[in-house]
């Protein structure tokens, strides 16, 4: 007996959710899913379950943008515990060496520029990078000693905000694609001739997306309610698909240009302000029509949108 097809509610655009600490960045996509009755809906970098903080979900055609959020910078707000160096680089692993050293202020302070900039960093053994197509964390999880190479990354800004006692202290890091903060508490810890490890982890933005577009679960679930008695969308819950793109340049189409996108043949830009390279968004009369590339003064169409038409 075939199993009945579900019928989906059609959704587009982003939820930037302020993930609760425990559950994980999966957990909380899929009851984003069924909140909205969604058939389509992922996250643009992932949140372990002990952090919590900014998770940009993205559903139906908005999930055709993630990767230009993902490829954004990052802030981040985490509190290192001195002393103590544990083998996930946070409360969740095993104590793995001790310290009776602790940093002074002044010492953390002068240490920062170290870590600031492009620098080489070894990602925490429990971490999602794949190795011969294994989760780094699943095989550390059945005991083999996962090798992990440095990596160049990219530190904008770290800065102490506060040291509430000798035992912790509380960073504020400005960071690109692929950083790990477990990574830096570790390695910080070490610099300072003694161990680290993160208790506390609250992401803050996410590329175009910060601490102002976040909204709970539970106020979700009242504008769902909300909407479902007065027969309407819960819009309120959700920002549009071009919420995401708003660092590339937008190309206003004319209509015939707009349908050779949507055929997948690229489009000739007209006018000196036309950009001349690169990748742009393209629109037709306040629709959102693709995201593409600019080659030789034509725009090659990369991703095209498929969204219902604009409410007069």
């Amino acid at each position: 007996m075939s199993k009945k097809k579900r019928n989906y509610a059609e959704v587009h655009g982003w939820v930037i959710l302020d993930k609760p600490v425990g559950m994980t960045s999966t957990q909380a996509v899929g009851k984003l899913k069924r909140l909205f009755n969604a058939g389509k809906a992922g996250h643009a970098g992932t949140l372990d379950p002990l952090a919590s903080g900014l998770l940009p979900v993205a559903f139906g055609e908005a999930t055709k943008t993630v990767s230009f959020v993902m490829d954004g910078r990052k802030i981040y707000r985490f509190t290192v515990r001195w002393g103590i160096q544990t083998t996930t680089d946070d409360t969740e692993g095993e104590v793995l060496a001790t310290s009776e050293h602790r940093p002074s202020q002044a010492t953390i302070e002068a240490l920062l520029p170290r870590f600031t900039g492009e620098i080489m960093q070894v990602p925490p053994q429990y971490s999602a990078i794949k190795i011969d197509g294994e989760r780094a964390y699943d095989l550390a999880r059945e005991g083999e000693d996962v090798l992990l190479e440095a990596r160049p990354i990219e530190v904008h800004r770290l800065t102490l905000v506060d040291c509430p006692d000798d035992d912790t202290a509380v960073f504020d890091c400005e960071c690109g694609k692929g950083t790990y903060v477990r990574a830096l508490a570790r390695d910080m810890g070490l610099a300072l001739g003694t161990r680290g490890h993160v208790i506390g982890l609250r992401r803050l933005l996410v590329g175009p997306f910060d601490a102002e577009d976040m909204i709970g679960f539970e106020e979700i679930e009242a504008i769902i309610d909300e909407a479902k008695a007065a027969g309407t969308t819960p819009d309120e819950a959700m920002l549009t698909v071009d919420t995401a793109l708003e660092d590339l340049p937008e190309v206003m189409l004319t209509r015939e240009a707009a349908a050779r996108l949507r055929n997948g043949q690229p489009a000739l830009l007209r006018g000196r302000d036309a950009p001349t390279e690169g990748w742009v968004f393209a629109t037709c009369s306040g629709e959102l029509v693709a995201l593409g590339e600019i080659e030789q003064g034509q725009l090659h169409p990369r991703r095209v949108f498929n969204l219902p038409p604009v409410a007069a």
